[in-house]
């Protein structure tokens, strides 16, 4: 931003923050206690890794609480996260699958975004660190909240925790007890099933949860996609100190993929599945102090390959399989009313294999050990610090270290300003430090191609954040915003690049290359003018600048809104019409797309069937124009479609 709109953000952050002051008288703020959890007041769970107060959290989080989530009329986590500020999304399942970005970085593989479920990390080691088949993990009905922090947390989870991190937060099994059924039906092919049954009896809690959804695709996209998915959830209270939490589950995303006409990518199926387990334990030592440890093990597997045309015989492969396992020890104590740490360690394993991808029969292994901590310490009863830092060594990328600072000022009750500052870093992916992608005749066996190359000589990115924020309160007026002025600085940037003219063949290679800053402000405010209504606004302004040589990286709007507005009626039924816009393009590789605008709409009756409850819900989506996403050959067009859930 230019020297005009800093001064301007600069003055109005001094206007909110004198409202805020002479809103209220302050008050002494106390110290965190179960209190917390049962009253109004939002919870943090993830930032930290500490229970925090939204107005205490060292950076700025939108909340998606399960009403929320269902209000929206969203299929999906990933076009569900549209409606978060500085965020784009793509639903098309032809590139990587379904994704979504935090500034920028709309590329196949979205890889600067941490996606957690239940605090473990879902990235794709075989995909460059992809977490696009990670949200597709959990049906929306499994999902109790969705915290998504807007900015860096490598100073909490390492690795790819670089521009933002979406942490998804699984339903309690009390809260799904008995058996619930959900259908939805309409354009596009729109067929969606879900059966869900649960049970608690003696401390023993029980969920499983099989659905399948699944659509004829974006139009151009030329084919369905359906995602499957299997998964269950124990809680065991052992006694009164221990507590125990297994979780595992299956998904598989069938999609097509490719290009009619397009020898080198024609259309095929496309097949990604993985399964996870997960352990988690739990002791409260005593009434300041937590121990817990977390055990978790993934698999995936690709299967996409086709007929080369020109070569008989040739048969192009891109699949793949991946593990990866990872053990948590975490210590959280409060020392006194005034401070409280978290302090921990983690040991991580990643293996990928492919024969066709990395020209070697043996799996490519990677290992993390991070040390982390953060201290919250109360310096007043008005000003809150919260100081960490993660320290991590990887096989494959050496030694990193990403610190975080942040001060919290409550300047008057529901009135808060923010500062903080912190490193983050991604290390190179298996696939940018070790491709070596060849093709050879099928009968001499002679070298055809050789598409990627990587020398090896390639490091971790790193960013450089620095933000304040605003968050105010005026229950008078029914009346919440949260505003955030960040400037994030990213160095060492990977980017691909074509080997010299003197390799005949010229295969692509990684490197660090590039650099960019990203500058910008958002806000979100939410407003109940009236009994049983909601409106929820956001705007977020970006400007990419830098070196890049790669115009994906620069896949942020520089003005994007989203406006949500719900209302439930006395009897019960519920309206809600959800819209959003982006500003400029959005670039994928060397095409521009065009501006993006959508209006959806769900109207919901509940009703009785029999001794259960039950409800129908008239969803449609993107009232306007067609709008392009991920190429300009494929379409988001408007679908309606009925969705019925019945449940105890």
């Amino acid at each position: 931003m230019g020297k005009g709109k800093s001064g301007m953000v600069g003055a109005a952050l001094a206007v909110l923050g004198a409202l805020g002051a002479a809103a209220a008288q302050a008050q002494p703020a106390l110290a965190l206690s179960e209190q917390d959890f049962l009253a109004e007041v939002p919870m943090v769970l993830s930032v930290a890794r500490l229970p925090q107060r939204l107005d205490e959290t060292p950076g700025a989080v939108t909340i998606l609480d399960r009403a929320w989530i269902r209000q929206s009329g969203a299929r999906d986590l990933a076009d569900l996260l549209r409606l978060v500020p500085g965020f784009q999304s793509s639903t098309s399942f032809a590139g990587d699958m379904q994704q979504a970005t935090y500034h920028g970085g709309a590329s196949e593989f979205a890889n600067r975004l941490q996606v957690l479920v239940d605090g473990r990390s879902v990235y794709s080691a075989y995909l460059l660190g992809s977490s696009g088949l990670g949200l597709q993990t959990l049906a929306l009905e499994d999902i109790e909240r969705v915290e998504v922090l807007r900015g860096s947390n490598s100073a909490a989870y390492g690795a790819r925790a670089f521009l933002g991190v979406v942490n998804i937060v699984s339903r309690d099994t009390k809260d799904t007890q008995g058996l619930a059924l959900g259908v939805a039906g309409g354009q596009n092919g729109v067929r969606d099933l879900s059966l869900r049954w649960g049970h608690v009896i003696s401390g023993l809690g029980l969920r499983i949860s099989a659905d399948q959804r699944g659509d004829d695709g974006l139009v151009g996209s030329n084919g369905p996609a359906r995602v499957r998915r299997l998964n269950a959830q124990t809680q065991v209270r052992l006694n009164h100190h221990d507590e125990l939490e297994l979780r595992a589950g299956t998904v598989q995303v069938l999609a097509t993929r490719g290009f009619v006409g397009r020898v080198g990518n024609p259309v095929r199926e496309r097949t990604d599945s993985a399964q996870h387990f997960q352990v988690d334990w739990r002791r409260t030592i005593d009434a300041d102090q937590e121990l817990a440890a977390r055990f978790s093990r993934s698999q995936e597997r690709y299967t996409d390959h086709f007929a080369y045309a020109p070569v008989p015989g040739l048969v192009i492969d891109f699949g793949g399989r991946s593990a990866d396992q990872s053990l948590l020890l975490q210590h959280t104590a409060r020392h006194n009313p005034a401070l409280r740490s978290v302090w921990g360690a983690e040991y991580r394993s990643e293996q990928v294999r492919s024969m066709p991808v990395y020209n070697r029969a043996d799996a490519i292994r990677t290992e993390f050990v991070r040390l982390f901590g953060n201290l919250e310490w109360r310096v007043t009863s008005d000003w809150i610090l919260n100081a960490g830092a993660l320290a991590e060594h990887s096989s494959l990328s050496g030694d990193t270290l990403a610190p975080r600072l942040a001060l919290n000022w409550h300047i008057a009750p529901g009135h808060t300003l923010r500062a903080g500052v912190s490193r983050a870093f991604r290390p190179p992916s298996a696939y940018e430090k070790h491709a070596d992608t060849r093709y050879f005749h099928p009968v001499t066996h002679a070298l055809l191609d050789v598409t990627s190359l990587a020398s090896g000589n390639v490091g971790p990115e790193n960013v450089l954040a620095r933000e304040l924020g605003y968050l105010a309160d005026w229950p008078g007026v029914g009346i919440k915003a949260d505003l955030r002025i960040f400037h994030e600085k990213a160095s060492e940037v990977i980017d691909v690049y074509r080997v010299p003219p003197a390799e005949p063949l010229r295969p692509f290679d990684y490197v660090n290359q590039d650099r960019f800053q990203i500058r910008g402000l958002e806000y979100q405010l939410s407003w109940r003018p009236w009994r049983g209504g909601e409106l929820m606004f956001n705007q977020t302004f970006t400007r990419i600048t830098g070196s890049l040589e790669n115009d994906t990286l620069r896949g942020a709007p520089d003005n994007a809104r989203s406006l949500v507005l719900m209302h439930t009626f006395t009897v019960g039924a519920q309206a809600s019409l959800s819209y959003n816009k982006s500003g400029l393009a959005v670039l994928q590789g060397s095409y521009q797309l065009s501006t993006k605008e959508r209006l959806d709409l769900r109207l919901a009756w509940p009703f009785r069937l029999g001794s259960s409850k039950a409800e129908l819900a008239l969803v449609v989506q993107n009232l306007g124009r067609p709008y392009l996403d991920y190429d300009p050959l494929f379409a988001f067009h408007r679908q309606a479609f009925l969705t019925l859930r019945v449940q105890p």
